[in-house]
């Protein structure tokens, strides 16, 4: 459902090529704070609704975030071509990039940057701008993709901001919760850019990752997942099913084991009607963008459960975009991160737990403030 309020979106389109069956989707939701900054997601079933869902979130989670971006989000529905010749598939995920990157041309920069998102990285946000004809049009462009007299250079996605900021608030939530990270058993869905970082950074900090899973599935161990097996999987591009040892389980039960902290960084809804009552962990840090509606949201805050919302545990990726923006290099970067997520995840978790408070309305509480204070209203 699309709702249409004093906050936007200001701008819907859909977009089509019919010469190379290109069909995509921006929403630019809200532009108080600056330009519209999200990410192109390329999945087969993205939607309007879900762009505009993921849209409305960024106007959000950049103003609480403290930088001068506003919202929005763009999608390509992106089939692969499983039927098709493989080889050739990157080929025409580049024609649908740049394809889409001309579409939208007379919104970008003034109105939307783009970035990263699922099934786009470094690679596509090169390709975006070189249809675009400016570098300015998308963060999230390799390192040496520079420009401007190489003052500024690309920050690519494959950094791990956003799993970095992921990780910082979930030891924030266990930390204000009164557990020791040591002691605290973590499952994480998704093994992709987010839920790699995630894991690097959690699993340096001492926590015990029981569990982890992509699309194929993953593994289990309640005494704890050994990190340098795990990591090398991942240099292999092998999945985590394919651990040596543990028990090996089906990506959907990952949500029905006995841990103390739940990440989901992964895909929209993954958290829904059918599986919602089998979760016993006491905390859900969202990983990633809406892993689930917000009606089950706050049905977890009723039953105890300490969720973080996702636009405050993953906003290290905006974070990141806005410091590529200016020009940032990565240890400033990550400098950057580090500070406006410990800042925004510990204000909203420590008013959420003093005040008996959804968190998520502890966050929008600030976050509207905000854009109606920058709006006028």
């Amino acid at each position: 459902m699309i709702i249409k309020d004093k906050y936007g979106p200001e701008y819907m389109l859909e977009v089509y090529d019919p010469e190379t069956d290109m069909e995509g989707y921006l929403v630019i939701d809200n532009t108080a704070f600056g330009p519209g900054k999200g990410g192109i997601r390329m999945t087969p079933a993205v939607s309007l609704e879900e762009v505009y869902r993921l849209a409305r979130t960024m106007t959000w989670k950049n103003a609480l975030a403290g930088i001068p971006f506003g919202g929005a989000k763009a999608g390509i529905k992106w089939p692969r071509l499983q039927a098709g010749k493989p080889s050739n598939e990157q080929n025409v995920k580049k024609q649908f990039i740049q394809s889409f990157a001309r579409a939208v041309k007379p919104f970008l920069i003034k109105k939307y940057i783009a970035g990263p998102d699922v099934n786009t990285g470094e690679k596509e946000m090169n390709w975006f701008v070189e249809a675009a004809e400016d570098p300015r049009a998308a963060t999230g462009k390799p390192f040496d993709f520079c420009h401007s007299s190489g003052k500024k250079c690309g920050l690519p996605h494959e950094l791990g901001s956003t799993g970095f900021g992921v990780a910082q608030a979930a030891a924030i939530a266990i930390e204000l919760s009164g557990l020791d990270i040591k002691k605290t058993s973590v499952a994480i869905e998704g093994f992709g850019n987010v839920g790699e970082f995630t894991f690097r950074h959690l699993a340096e900090m001492g926590a015990k990752i029981a569990a982890i899973t992509d699309i194929h599935g993953g593994v289990y161990d309640k005494n704890g997942l050994d990190p340098e097996k795990l990591m090398n999987l991942k240099k292999k591009r092998r999945s985590p099913v394919e651990y040596d040892g543990g028990v090996k389980i089906k990506t959907g039960e990952l949500f029905s084991l006995p841990v103390d902290t739940l990440i989901p960084a992964a895909v929209t809804d993954s958290i829904n009607e059918a599986n919602k009552g089998k979760i016993t962990a006491k905390i859900i840090v969202e990983g990633a963008n809406i892993p689930m509606r917000e009606k089950i949201e706050k049905e977890f805050f009723k039953r105890g459960v300490l969720v973080v919302p996702d636009f405050v545990a993953n906003a290290g990726g905006v974070i990141s975009s806005y410091a590529e923006h200016r020009g940032y290099d990565a240890k400033k970067m990550f400098e950057l991160v580090d500070a406006k997520i410990k800042s925004s995840a510990t204000a909203v978790i420590k008013q959420s737990l003093e005040q008996k408070r959804w968190p998520r309305e502890v966050a929008m509480e600030i976050a509207v403030k905000r854009v109606e204070e920058k709006m006028g209203k």
